[in-house]
């Protein structure tokens, strides 16, 4: 390198250097007091998790940043400062639908930083099995997609489940096509998880509509069959391409170029309110008799109170004729005052009422 450049580039590195030394100090006075954090805890065996003391923290760091980072990009870095900062009191467990390469475990980083301990479990029923007993904190579960909808599996678990919602967060999905080789040479079988194929219908169907679908556990659980069979390619996204060793076919083979999932966390702790107001969202499941003008009923003291609907979404009670369960989501948290007031009245009307949690919005 010309020798001029190296003479301008020295005091800026200098300058970096300083900045990188304080940096690290900051960030240790930050773990220490982490540290201290968490001993205060450790006296009343209070949680090491709250999501929403997680999200307010975010959402501080990036409202009162007005330099060239952008916001995801410093929202990154403080996630990975308070996984790092939470792991010195106790490494948080979180179960989510492996293997090792799921979108699910993407997800589960992108929440909770790499400091955590995953845990992988064949189906989603494994998910919510391991929260309940205790083996991990936390479970990460996918809600719905955009384009195929609702998980129809995590619908009914959460029916029936005691945990409750404490985050949300959406991931954008991009699917590829992987093989041993990269070609389709000796290709009979192609391995996804059911949401993921039908995410794709339209480009297998245009590009190989004489190779065999099949449906599996989870899109990492294809690209591992993959990596063992070089007759069989997958749908899987990038992180399971790396572990599996696999090759790209194609890439972005999704019929929706904005396809996203969202997920949600579930534990057994109820989330506070956020500290600014319309921050938060609540989960509901409900059923109303079958009679006419049972769901406007259901739903009126909403608009009464001025509560906004932002889901609603039904599926089969599988009892009885033509009966159904509603999920529905509401903006708020089910303590703010015209909240709590709406779903008491709504709970009346209801033959069946669950309340899934409150829990940050993601914005």
């Amino acid at each position: 390198m010309d020798d001029s450049i190296e003479k301008r580039l020295a005091p800026l590195r200098a300058a970096i250097d300083r900045l990188d030394a304080e940096l690290v100090r900051l960030l240790n006075e930050r773990a220490q007091l982490a540290a201290d954090v968490g001993k205060v805890k450790g006296e009343v065996d209070a949680p090491v998790l709250r999501t929403e003391r997680e999200a307010e923290v975010v959402r501080k760091v990036t409202a009162v940043s007005h330099g060239p980072l952008p916001a995801t990009a410093l929202a990154n870095v403080f996630r990975e400062i308070m996984s790092a900062c939470r792991a010195l009191e106790r490494p948080l467990t979180v179960a989510f639908l492996g293997p090792a390469g799921t979108f699910s475990e993407t997800a589960m980083h992108r929440q909770f930083g790499t400091s955590v301990s995953g845990l992988a479990c064949a189906t989603l029923d494994e998910v919510f099995r391991a929260t309940e007993a205790g083996s991990a904190e936390v479970g990460i579960v996918p809600l719905e997609n955009s384009t195929e909808g609702a998980v129809s599996r995590t619908l009914d678990l959460l029916l029936a489940t005691p945990l409750k919602l404490m985050a949300e967060l959406t991931l954008t999905v991009d699917h590829n096509l992987l093989t041993h080789s990269g070609t389709m040479d000796g290709v009979q079988l192609i391995c996804a998880h059911s949401q993921a194929l039908a995410q794709c219908a339209g480009w297998l169907a245009q590009h190989f509509p004489a190779i065999e679908r099949r449906a599996v556990a989870s899109n990492a659980e294809g690209a591992r069959l993959a990596s063992d069979d070089a007759s069989v390619a997958a749908i899987a996204g990038d992180r399971a391409a790396a572990r599996y060793q696999l090759s790209a076919v194609a890439t972005h083979i999704q019929d929706d170029p904005n396809n996203r999932t969202r997920f949600a966390v579930l534990g057994r702790q109820a989330t506070r309110p956020s500290q600014a107001p319309g921050r938060d969202k609540t989960s509901l499941i409900l059923s109303v008799p079958n009679k006419a003008g049972a769901v406007f009923h259901m739903l009126e003291p909403l608009s009464r109170h001025s509560v906004s609907m932002t889901r609603f979404e039904s599926r089969p009670a599988r009892v009885g004729t033509w009966e159904y369960y509603f999920y529905v989501d509401v903006e708020g948290h089910q303590a703010d005052p015209k909240v709590a007031t709406a779903l008491a009245e709504l709970q009346r009307a209801c033959a069946f009422y669950k309340c899934l949690g409150s829990y940050p919005a993601e914005r």
